[in-house]
């Protein structure tokens, strides 16, 4: 049986995800005024995105845990209050009387530290909430709605930011407009999420959703050939994201474009992502193609990176530079919700928190490693009078050399992917 109430339960977790996912990327699209405004490196500014990896990859595997054995409420409501702390502590190092003067930077950390413990479980959320409480014929739309509500949170992110700093003085009111929607979320799950699970399971699956314990699950996942194949490669695939949406802006300001426009690009990649995410959950709903539309989408991705690099490094392509980040977004985060699913599919009767957690933590190290490998690739040039980057006192940062080895990882991790990845669709088959 299917409850009405499974849609507020997957607005709570909407809304969590997309705050959640503002908190992150809160400072990114005005690195550099924050930079200015705290009186710290660029450097200092990217750990406030980089923490949220690091922090995740121990953490993600308690959170598996956590939903796989002690269910999805605690894990909602764990993940709420931790949010809302963190959102309110970063505000701290604006307010006068907290002041710590040269060090207020630390503030801004430790609340990162706390929405980034928040991150995972809530991430894991959506395929447990899924399985739980809707249908079959349900699950990967309601898997889609709730995943693609963290690129939303990216997207608003990207937009506001600028929009709310256009100098440094306004960074106060930036992290004040952040806490309402994680005060919002934590009321609403504190107040409303009441039910571990529904008292009658909406399907054959629901009913052993947390069949195999924690470690043993953990034990058939590294056994399990394809699992393995979809981690690595779904893991770097999200890896990259990260690292674009993270750094696009430093990328683009070298070579005279605005903050507002790499804001604008990065709307533009996650608005086309959430569309092809959309459509391509109802076409999965009705086909059960999930195989063949990830190694599509993986491949136009891979195009799409490649076009973005070589048009990133010249001045004046606006449009060129729209146009390759909307297709990067429209296939790259379309393969999300999808690959989420497949590989509950390929791993079933793992419990679902376990089966996304691991990638997710995979996805999380491949990322560190990305953000430490792109900066490190980075080249200081002369200062050039076009570059709109604020932070111009020893030149500008070129990044050249790490745009074309983000496209030419995408290329090989797609390849791969394409070549060595097949499975049966274990749960499907359990259902009929």
């Amino acid at each position: 049986k299917a409850y009405r109430r499974r849609w507020f339960l997957l607005a709570v977790v909407c809304l969590l995800n997309c705050s959640n996912a503002m908190l992150w990327l809160t400072f990114a699209p005005v690195a550099d005024q924050t930079a200015a405004y705290f009186h710290i490196s660029l450097e200092m500014v990217n750990w406030l995105s980089i923490v949220y990896l690091l922090i995740s990859i121990p953490f993600g595997l308690v959170a598996t845990w956590v939903l796989d054995s002690v269910g999805l409420r605690c894990a909602v409501i764990l993940s709420a209050w931790l949010n809302m702390a963190g959102s309110i502590i970063r505000m701290f190092s604006v307010l006068k009387f907290m002041s710590l003067g040269s060090q207020n930077y630390w503030y801004l950390f430790v609340g990162q530290c706390l929405c980034a413990l928040a991150q995972p479980l809530v991430i894991f959320s959506p395929t447990k909430l899924a399985a739980l409480w809707f249908p079959d014929h349900q699950r990967a739309t309601a898997n889609m709605i709730s995943s693609m509500s963290n690129p939303l949170g990216i997207l608003i992110a990207n937009v506001l930011s600028p929009a709310l700093v256009p100098e440094g003085k306004h960074i106060p009111l930036m992290l004040g407009v952040y806490a309402i929607p994680a005060l919002t979320a934590c009321a609403l799950a504190t107040v409303g999420v009441r039910e571990k699970v529904p008292p009658t399971p909406p399907s054959v699956s629901a009913t052993n959703s947390t069949s195999q314990p924690f470690l043993m699950g953990l034990k058939m996942l590294l056994r399990n050939k394809p699992y393995i194949i979809l981690a690595v490669c779904f893991g770097g695939g999200i890896g990259m994201f990260t690292c674009f949406s993270a750094l696009l802006e430093q990328i683009l300001c070298e070579k005279g474009y605005s903050n507002i426009f790499a804001g604008l690009n990065g709307a533009l990649f996650t608005v086309c992502g959430l569309l092809g995410a959309f459509l391509l959950g109802l076409y999965v709903d009705r086909t059960r193609n999930f195989i063949e539309s990830t190694k599509i989408c993986f491949c136009l991705s891979a195009l799409a990176s490649i076009a973005f690099a070589v048009a990133s490094r010249f001045r004046n392509q606006a449009v060129a530079l729209a146009i390759t980040s909307s297709i990067f977004g429209f296939f790259g985060f379309a393969m999300y919700p999808i690959a989420m699913e497949l590989a509950v599919e390929c791993s079933y009767p793992v419990g679902e928190g376990t089966s996304t957690g691991l990638i997710f933590v995979a996805s999380q190290i491949e990322g560190v490693i990305l953000m430490i490998l792109l900066q490190a690739l980075t080249v200081r040039v002369s200062k050039d009078p076009s570059s709109t980057c604020a932070l111009d006192q020893d030149g500008a940062l070129d990044w050249t050399t790490p745009v074309l080895v983000l496209a030419g990882l995408c290329s090989a991790v797609a390849c791969f992917y394409v070549i060595f990845f097949h499975t049966d669709y274990k749960r499907l088959h359990a259902e009929t």
